[in-house]
């Protein structure tokens, strides 16, 4: 072999060994892009799983919360929603059988229908409302769809993860992250979602929560998907997003004109605080101010009831220094109570909602109204639940004012019942009053009665309603509840120091020959018989309120 054919024959092994060398690098680049693609596809699936979980808590509070407010009945509307979605999840896993192989693909799919679906749950609900004789097929409807592709998810997860564990720890992860994303959704609504985005716009950020999920998995296994699928579901996607996003935008522009729909005059404020959906509006001398969709007062007669609450028990007691109201966060019952601002100290009130009370501190219409009570020295606020204060409290008052909302859910009926008024007693001083609003004895006889009913078996010794005509609200009644014997103060007494106040207190409706009539009831509204006391573990109240209250909805 002559020395030019060696050099060529070494040159072309050399060459080999290069490619071979190359070969190589291109492999291992190869097994290594994979490698890191498997290690991030299962951290991907899991947090997949968490924002399942938390959509799915989340879902089921919006409509739970929604029906609430349009409906009352809390322990009724969460129980049908919490219900109707475990069954349909249940339907829903046992479909998941039908889907034997493109796993990924049917994942996502069902992501971004869920997103569309459950993103406008309540955008829906708000326009089924407007037809009532459609709200609950059209919730029940919607709970069973939203529930079927939630029960979809967590069986085609757990089955896509197969691959990557065995069985029993596959099974204890899902669960675990499922779990911990239903943890998340339950600290994120009543702390993050609902006070600062409201129920309409957290419904639609949450189908986009999933329209997230739907995204990263569809761009993370997109080469599993082929070409064709892939642009099917990433113009899907973006749809969805054009149209959730579309409603963000105009969220406020849609919650104004289908509330504008409901309430009679313009709507000056809407707003949803942590508790309770705040609606003030107007026409002309008519300032109205709503709570979840009850009316609360009108400014043309609101004096009648506030007179009615106020001069009432007052002119009762010799001792009117501390005064505690419950409730009231709108200024008008301290309104009243500052007209004795010689004899009364001290007010303490206590409202859970701050919204309430910076609407009346600070909102010209109502703090006219109110005239600018709140921002009396006198007042001392705090805002926390009433029942908790009681409880926590250890100071006696000379008067207290339950200026409450009716007992038209649980959380409300707590404070109609006998362990409420009993620590109400404990913190009456013993010549002290005690006044609540206690709803309609004509539209809700049955609920008034056992709100007289219940402080009778409570520590209060002495108990006398009354009922006053309020053209907003009809016939409207309240209960006195004392230590003392107050019923020669209220058939002699008490007349004679209304009318030294007519004219001095410039009283617009109470008057000294109106003051007994107020403590007599027609035939129609007297005491109902064999009605039950409210407790906190049966609140009678709530069922004769809602009872009574139907037949008028």
């Amino acid at each position: 072999m002559s020395l030019r054919q060696q050099v060529l024959l070494f040159m072309n092994i050399l060459d080999n060994i290069d490619i071979d060398k190359n070969s190589d690098k291109n492999s291992n680049k190869s097994n290594n892009k994979n490698r890191v693609k498997l290690e991030w596809e299962v951290p991907i699936l899991l947090l997949s799983v968490t924002f399942v979980g938390l959509c799915t808590i989340i879902y089921e509070l919006l409509i739970g919360s929604i029906s609430t407010y349009f409906l009352g009945d809390s322990i009724k509307q969460f129980s049908i929603t919490l219900g109707l979605v475990m069954f349909s999840m249940g339907l829903g896993t046992y479909l998941s059988r039908l889907f034997r192989t493109e796993l990924i693909l049917t994942f996502i799919g069902i992501e971004i229908l869920l997103a569309l679906i459950g993103g406008l749950c309540v955008p829906f609900l708000y326009f089924a409302f407007t037809f009532s004789e459609i709200y609950y097929p059209a919730m029940l409807l919607l709970i069973l769809l939203v529930g079927i592709l939630i029960g979809l998810e967590i069986p085609l997860l757990t089955r896509i993860l197969e691959r990557y564990y065995p069985l029993k720890i596959n099974i204890s992860n899902v669960l675990a992250f499922d779990y911990f994303g239903a943890l998340l959704a339950t600290l994120l609504f009543p702390f993050v979602f609902l006070p600062f985005l409201g129920l309409f716009n957290a419904s639609l950020v949450t189908g986009l929560l999933n329209l997230l999920v739907a995204l990263l998995n569809l761009f993370w296994f997109r080469k599993k998907l082929g070409k064709k699928v892939f642009g099917l579901l990433r113009n899907s996607s973006l749809a969805s997003f054009f149209i959730l996003f579309t409603f963000i935008c105009f969220s406020e522009n849609l919650i104004y004109g289908w509330e504008s729909s409901l309430y009679r005059d313009s709507i000056l404020l809407s707003k949803q605080s942590k508790f309770q959906k705040v609606v003030l509006t107007k026409s002309k001398d008519d300032l109205r101010l709503f709570l979840n969709g009850g009316l609360q007062f009108s400014s043309l007669d609101e004096y009648r009831y506030h007179e009615g609450l106020i001069h009432i028990p007052i002119n009762l007691i010799e001792k009117k220094e501390k005064v505690l109201i419950l409730g009231g966060g709108d200024g008008l019952a301290v309104r009243e109570l500052l007209k004795y601002s010689k004899q009364v100290k001290k007010i303490v009130l206590v409202d859970l909602d701050p919204l309430v009370v910076e609407l009346a501190r600070n909102n010209r219409f109502l703090r006219e109204l109110n005239q600018a009570s709140l921002n009396s020295n006198k007042v001392t606020i705090f805002h926390e639940d009433a029942f908790k204060f009681l409880e926590d409290n250890t100071e006696l008052y000379d008067l207290i004012i339950a200026d409450l909302p009716d007992p038209s859910n649980t959380s409300l009926s707590r404070m109609y019942t006998k362990e409420f008024y009993n620590l109400i007693q404990k913190r009456l001083s013993r010549s002290g009053i005690f006044v609540t609003q206690s709803t309609s004895p004509y539209y809700s006889s049955e609920a008034f009665w056992c709100i007289n009913q219940t402080l009778r078996t409570s520590k209060l010794k002495y108990v006398y309603p009354y009922h006053i005509y309020i053209p907003s609200f009809g016939d409207w009644g309240y209960n006195l509840a004392a230590n003392d014997n107050l019923e020669s103060k209220i058939k002699n007494s008490l007349s004679s120091k209304i009318k030294e106040q007519e004219v001095s207190l410039k009283l617009r409706f109470l008057s000294a020959k109106l003051v007994k009539p107020l403590f007599i009831f027609s035939k129609d509204l007297q005491n109902q018989q064999n009605l039950k006391t409210s407790s906190l573990n049966e609140p009678k109240v709530l069922d004769y309120y809602l009872k009574g209250w139907k037949k008028y909805h």
